[in-house]
């Protein structure tokens, strides 16, 4: 039961771009049609899956003073959390990227640059730092929160871009065109997703 809370709550209450407005660049960016949301968002999910863990145990084993670390309990390491995560993310990143140019060339072409710009999404580096922030009592929790927010993230995208797909046959005022209704939608759904907030599980 408190794997499904935090699963729930971390891809509607927590949710990375409507609560936290994390990731906008490439949310904004890469939103005008499904098929290339649908693909980045798979691609958030995988990294997130992936790096979270992977920096859950580097925190607890590497970075953090205590019994656990492997370089005694008096060697503080965590002024050293930001460069390390950063690089497990990267190399994760470098990975995703190759798979995707291999096995969907379309899709990698379509995705552009923002591909790469995974690894600085702030999305990707604010789960492993809320991680650290949350103190997780084991990798369970932190597996679990990853993909939380990976489908909070894939959820919130994917669902823009069938809205701004749809908003091509609107009757749109000029000013009003492109990123101007893009804002407008994307605070509308936010309201919206602070309903969650009501949630009590």
């Amino acid at each position: 039961m408190e794997y499904l809370s935090l699963f729930v709550k971390s891809i509607f209450v927590d949710n990375m771009i409507f609560s936290y407005f994390l990731g906008m660049c490439s949310f904004l960016a890469v939103s005008k049609n499904v098929k290339t949301a649908n693909g980045l968002g798979l691609a958030v999910i995988f990294v997130l899956l992936v790096t979270l863990p992977i920096n859950y145990l580097m925190n607890k084993f590497v970075l953090t003073p205590g019994e656990n670390c492997i370089f005694g309990p008096n060697v503080d390491l965590s002024f050293l959390s930001y460069i390390l995560f950063i690089a497990v993310i990267a190399a994760i990143v470098q990975v995703v990227e190759m798979v995707v140019e291999k096995f969907s060339p379309s899709l990698y072409a379509s995705l552009g640059i923002f591909l790469p710009l995974i690894a600085v999404n702030c999305a990707i580096l604010g789960g492993s730092l809320f991680m650290q922030q949350k103190e997780f009592a084991n990798i369970g929790e932190a597996t679990v929160y990853s993909l939380g927010s990976g489908l909070g993230w894939y959820i919130a995208i994917v669902s823009l871009a069938a809205i701004r797909e749809k908003l091509t046959y609107a009757n749109i005022p000029a000013p009003l065109k492109g990123i101007g209704i893009t804002f407008i939608t994307v605070g509308l759904m936010g309201i919206a997703f602070m309903t969650f907030m009501g949630i009590s599980l």
